[in-house]
């Protein structure tokens, strides 16, 4: 298991956007299962939607991607001191039911293809068992001293 301080010494984000609490079960090279608690206090529920409060579905994928990075730092044996990930793909993303306040995520991600500095992972979400979102992610590392991509990599966002 990995807790809290150790994904942070692992991924460069913070809150409010660090969205993975615990990583519950990892096989460097091969599969990761990570956790997010969900609260009312997100930032992100003031406005989507006042009332009837609903995790993003981007932010379910980006939650995705980032215990997919813990899984890639881990397998690559890299440190958040010397690489970044850049988020650079998703498809085939699917939302099937919502993130609701109180949820608590379970994320499986299953490393598809890992080249020298890009990866494919598929990533589930699930409610109490039940698949709430699933897609097919790719990244790439990148020193984090010249974080330049080379020409041609189109990038969803910086993780």
């Amino acid at each position: 298991m990995i807790d809290i301080r150790q994904i942070q010494e692992m991924l460069p984000h913070r809150y409010p956007f660090l969205l993975v609490d615990r990583i519950l079960e990892i096989e460097p090279g091969k599969r990761i299962v990570g956790l997010k608690n969900v609260t009312i206090n997100e930032a992100f529920f003031q406005g989507h939607f006042p009332g009837q409060p609903i995790m993003p579905g981007v932010l379910v994928i980006e939650a995705m991607a980032q215990v997919g990075g813990v899984l890639l730092m881990r397998t690559m044996n890299v440190s958040a001191e010397k690489k970044l990930l850049y988020f650079t793909g998703i498809d085939r993303a699917r939302f099937r039911r919502p993130v609701l306040p109180g949820d608590q995520v379970r994320f499986e991600i299953e490393l598809l293809q890992l080249r020298s500095r890009t990866c494919r992972m598929h990533a589930r979400a699930f409610v109490q068992d039940k698949l709430t979102a699933e897609a097919e992610l790719t990244c790439m590392v990148v020193d984090r001293e010249s974080p330049n991509l080379p020409p041609g990599v189109p990038v969803v966002m910086e993780e």
